[in-house]
């Protein structure tokens, strides 16, 4: 008889098999790609600009470059629909807006690099602005790939997949670019980064265009409203009901499919509560090392470097725990190991600056951060109808990214008004109402959540 234990390591490594397939590997260069740019515009860029000699009111200023990333909805309807010829005629329309964007952003890194803060500041902030811009766009269409690529029980570990590309992505830009700004000056880092960027481009010339044909099935059967809009408007000219047309399509019918599905008012809630007591604790962990007197060397060791370490694993296991259990159960998990990680700095704020202890606290709150963080974005992705995939996981995906600032804008008054380690405590209760809605979800949805799949539009056509 197999011993219990080497069962559940055959049965473990069997799970494993799904980073395998070449669908999910290319999903981890396209990561890398999408990681780059970001802090291109963010710490690597703000630490040029110290070193310009920049003042710090204009280096805070520059954080509204990245405001990009907050609103990539808005173009998002374009990336779905609008061809881009000849590139759409040759690669198709996912393949076709990846190149577009990639090639934008190098350009833009060229740009940037090609700047001189110390004698025309502005010309770096509007390339700046073009390169967040470009970023985002880019990261539209690869949400958009990755979830068309990938099959329903794929989410996961494309989830875990597309944080460790990312992760690794940031990391050159980030310890990678400096390094290189130091040998050769900043315009080489901006131009090694560019280069960089052709990781990416390789992938996406190297894979399939994802299949639309059921995409548009399923657009099709959604756009009777469109003809039903543009009969009510016969008496206009013909360029402007086609234009009218097109972006009822493209902008209406996405938020209209959405809203269709059941309980969807609870699901936008559930969004934004899932990461609540997640983001109180990221936005004041960096102030709480410095305050109970860990050195920079100890938060950059532990914290920015095996930190990392700890955040891929921990994506990579949330993968293999959403094609184990399901998407809710593994919400579930994830979500309760990430209220105990508060409860772990909770106590690392009662013994104070042991380093030891440290390791620990970093330990749990990156592992169980990157497993949350794979789980909820392989549920995100469930949530789009692959018809409008860009345009619904860039509205949830936003949607996240805007409940996460706007909660933690709150944790520096709280932190000044409560101890630290009441701050913790109070912390796990507030990620306590998005598990009791979850709680309630998988009461409402005991078959486990769904892709709103366009096969079954071909379905109904047959």
């Amino acid at each position: 008889m197999t011993p219990p234990t080497t069962a559940a390591v055959r049965d473990w490594w069997s799970s494993l098999a799904v980073y395998r397939d070449i669908r999910v590997i290319r999903v981890l260069f396209l990561g890398f790609s999408s990681g780059l740019p970001l802090l291109l515009v963010f710490s690597t860029l703000s630490y040029w600009l110290a070193e310009a000699e920049v003042s710090k009111t204009a280096i805070g200023l520059f954080a509204f470059a990245s405001t990009a990333y907050g609103f990539k909805f808005l173009w998002s309807p374009l990336v779905d629909r609008l061809a881009l010829p000849p590139l759409t005629t040759w690669l198709g329309q996912r393949r076709g807006w990846l190149i577009a964007a990639q090639a934008l952003v190098i350009g833009c890194m060229l740009g940037l690099g090609a700047t001189d803060p110390t004698t025309d500041l502005w010309w770096t902030a509007v390339w700046a602005v073009l390169l967040a811009f470009a970023s985002a766009t880019q990261d539209i269409v690869i949400d958009a790939y990755r979830v068309e690529s990938l099959e329903e029980h794929q989410l996961g570990a494309g989830a875990g997949t597309i944080v460790l590309g990312y992760r690794i992505g940031m990391v050159a830009a980030s310890g990678g670019a400096l390094i290189i700004a130091d040998m050769a000056g900043w315009f080489w880092a901006y131009a090694a980064m560019g280069g960089l960027m052709a990781v990416g481009m390789t992938t996406v010339l190297l894979s399939p265009e994802p299949d639309r044909a059921a995409a548009t099935a399923s657009a099709r059967r959604e756009e009777t409203r469109v003809d039903a809009f543009l009969a009510r408007r016969a008496h206009m000219p013909a360029w402007a009901r086609d234009t009218l047309g097109f972006l009822y399509g493209a902008v209406v019918c996405p938020f209209v499919d959405f809203m269709t599905r059941r309980h969807w008012i609870l699901i936008l809630v559930f969004i934004a509560l899932y990461k609540y007591g997640d983001a109180l604790l990221g936005i004041m962990a960096m102030p709480f090392y410095e305050d109970i007197g860990f050195t920079k060397t100890e938060v950059g060791v532990i914290s920015k470097g095996y930190g990392v370490v700890m955040t891929i694993i921990g994506g990579l296991a949330g993968g293999v725990l959403v094609a184990r259990a399901g998407l809710l159960k593994a919400l579930l998990i994830c979500g309760i190991a990430q209220a105990a990680s508060n409860l772990v700095f909770a106590w690392q704020a009662y013994v104070g600056a042991d380093v030891g202890w440290l390791v620990v606290t970093i330990s749990v709150e990156n592992l169980t951060g990157g497993m949350g963080t794979a789980a909820f974005v392989a549920y995100l992705s469930s949530l789009c109808n692959i018809a409008y995939t860009a345009t619904q996981y860039a509205l949830v995906s936003s949607l996240m990214s805007f409940a996460r600032t706007f909660f933690s804008a709150g944790g520096g008054w709280l932190a000044d008004h409560v101890d630290w380690v009441s701050y913790f405590l109070i912390t796990t209760l507030a990620a306590v109402p998005g598990l009791v809605l979850l709680l309630w979800m998988m009461k409402l949805f005991p078959s486990d959540v769904r892709r709103a799949d366009p096969r079954d539009a071909l379905a109904d056509s047959d």
